[in-house]
């Protein structure tokens, strides 16, 4: 008999069921549906989670970034740095707006933002800088930010894999111009379809990003800017207020499933390192030169992988029209990652599961 599939994730609601069935319920009942209370109440409450005085609720994790960058007054002829191994969304946020995604290579033991990469790609119309908490773990931000100072740079943090997660104990997303989150639904924090919000301690460009994701309205149907039309609805942010009390206890979890695979995976496989300790494990990946063929038995396995991200940034076909710098690092890791399955709803017997299938491939190539 098969083994009953492990599955990469799983998005049945758990606990806070109850709470999001009754959430849909509220804004069924008072029908108001766009920009309303459950927003108001929600960009509160994440913002205090988050540890920023504001948070605005926008259409998604690709939006925050470009009203962010659009916020710092960037666009056609400007340059942003950008790391090569990402979800191709960051930089489609900067070339949403005119400007122009430079790629800088990653650091090999975390794949987040090499800042020694970042310095030589600056030019004289580099204006921002976007590192990116990949996988949950916050980019090296202290020399970043230095280098951002020595250059007159805003930071944007793309905070979409990094829902309250810290560096260095300072909440990501609060130091510098803003944070930006994505509540696609298989993050940390999910939404039951598309949904994003910025993050800042600005009030002026709070104000103003949550004037641009609404046609750049100061009051209705008076447009005092060009803006877009970006908004959370109020379904999903009712859904999100249910669910973001649970965070912290499901990263806990996260951490805890984390460890174990650390603990449990043979040395033959590389996870990404733990660089620090705020790290939030949206994904848990690992470095293996036999990548493809390891997919494949853990697939026969019954054991469901993905791979986060098979296409470096400088490599997509979309990219084409952008210089293309030689980013070593992030071209060896498209070959190499495979996410193994990490969620809160698994069991410690899962992750050994996982742990014991690979072991069995591993022996299975060695030399009789």
């Amino acid at each position: 008999m098969n083994a009953a599939a492990l599955p990469f994730i799983d998005l049945h609601a758990g606990d806070e069921g109850p709470a999001v069935r009754d959430a849909i319920d509220r804004v069924l009942a008072r029908a108001w549906f766009v920009l309303g209370p459950e927003v108001e109440a929600f960009e509160h409450e994440f913002a205090a989670a988050s540890g920023a005085r504001f948070a605005i609720g926008v259409g998604n994790g690709t939006d925050a970034i470009a009203l962010l960058l659009r916020a710092a007054g960037i666009g056609a002829g400007d340059e942003v740095i950008v790391p090569a191994m990402t979800a191709a969304f960051t930089a489609l946020a900067v070339t949403s707006i005119g400007a122009t995604p430079v790629w800088a290579d990653v650091a090999a033991e975390t794949l987040t933002l090499d800042p020694a990469a970042a310095g030589a790609a600056v030019t004289s119309r580099t204006r921002a800088i976007v590192p990116v908490h990949l996988y949950g773990q916050a980019a090296d931000l202290d020399p970043l930010y230095a280098l951002a100072d020595k250059h007159s740079l805003a930071v944007v943090e793309d905070c979409c894999q990094a829902h309250l997660a810290t560096c260095r104990s300072v909440p990501v997303g609060t130091r510098g111009f803003g944070g930006a989150f994505s509540f696609y639904p298989t993050k940390n924090l999910g939404a039951l379809g598309d949904g994003g919000a910025v993050i800042t301690n600005d009030a002026p460009l709070a104000e103003r990003v949550r004037r641009v994701r609404n046609g750049g309205q100061r009051d209705r149907y008076h447009h005092v800017e060009a803006g877009v039309n970006s908004r959370l609805d109020e379904l999903q942010a009712a859904v999100l207020r249910a669910k973001l009390p649970h965070v912290r206890t499901w990263t806990a979890r996260r951490r805890e499933l984390a460890a174990l695979y650390r603990r449990a995976l043979p040395t033959a496989v590389t996870p990404i390192a733990e660089r620090d300790n705020g790290h939030v494990y949206h994904l848990f990946p690992i470095l293996a030169d036999c990548r493809d063929e390891l997919q494949q038995h853990l697939r026969t396995a019954g054991i469901d992988t993905l791979i986060h991200y098979p296409v470096a940034l400088p490599a997509q076909e979309a990219f084409a029209e952008y210089r293309r710098n030689v980013c070593p690092v992030a071209d060896r890791a498209s070959r190499e990652l495979l996410s193994l399955p990490l969620h809160p709803r698994m069991s410690d017997d899962d992750v050994r599961r996982v742990t014991d299938a690979i072991e069995g491939f591993l022996k299975g190539r060695m030399p009789q």
